[in-house]
C-alpha cells in the first residue's frame, strides 16, 4: 500500500492558498480511486504537522518506503515539481515537523513549486494568498502530471 499526505492548514480561509497544495493535492488524488492507496491530510497548522503525520503513518503501519509527503516549495517556479526519496527540509517548517516526529528523513516527498514572493512581499504572506487565476492552470496541469507520473502513465 502506499500513504499520501498532503501538507496544509486547516480551515476554509487556507483552502486554496499557496501553503495547501498538497490538501490540494489530495483532493484530486482521491477522485482517482487508485488501488492500494490511501491519501490523507495533516490536521491543524503546517509548522505542527508533524504530530498529525505521525498518527496516520502509524494508523496505516505503511513502510516509510512507500509514504509520500505532499507540500508546497517555494525554491521551485509554478508549474515545476519533484518527487525525492531521503531530503532533508530545506527551511520548510512543516516538513522540519514531519521530520521530527517520525524521526527520519527517509520517505518520499512530492514538492509542487509554488514560486518566489516579490521582493515587497513577506514569505509569510505570501503562501497565504491564493494562486493567480494563470498560476492555478499551470497547479492543476501540474498536479495531473504527477498523478500520471505516480500512476505509470
Amino acid at each position: 500500500m502506499k500513504l499520501f499526505i498532503g501538507l496544509g492548514n486547516s480551515g476554509k480561509p487556507y483552502l486554496k492558498t499557496r501553503h495547501n497544495i498538497g490538501h490540494q493535492f489530495i483532493t484530486i488524488l482521491k477522485a482517482k480511486e487508485l488501488p492500494h492507496t490511501k491519501c490523507d491530510i495533516n490536521t491543524g497548522f503546517m509548522n505542527e504537522a508533524g504530530l498529525s503525520v505521525q498518527k496516520i503513518v502509524h494508523f496505516y503501519k505503511v513502510d516509510l518506503k512507500n509514504f509520500y509527503l505532499i507540500h508546497d516549495d517555494l525554491d521551485l517556479p509554478v508549474g515545476e515539481y519533484r518527487i525525492q526519496f531521503d531530503r532533508g527540509p530545506a527551511g520548510h517548517h512543516g516538513v522540519e515537523s514531519v521530520i521530527a516526529h517520525l524521526g527520519t528523513q527517509a520517505f518520499n516527498r512530492i514538492r509542487i513549486g509554488i514560486g518566489k514572493p516579490p521582493a515587497h512581499v513577506p514569505t509569510e504572506d505570501f503562501v497565504l494568498q491564493n494562486f493567480t487565476s494563470d498560476e492555478k492552470v499551470l497547479i492543476d496541469q501540474t498536479i495531473d502530471k504527477i498523478v500520471a507520473e505516480l500512476m505509470g502513465h
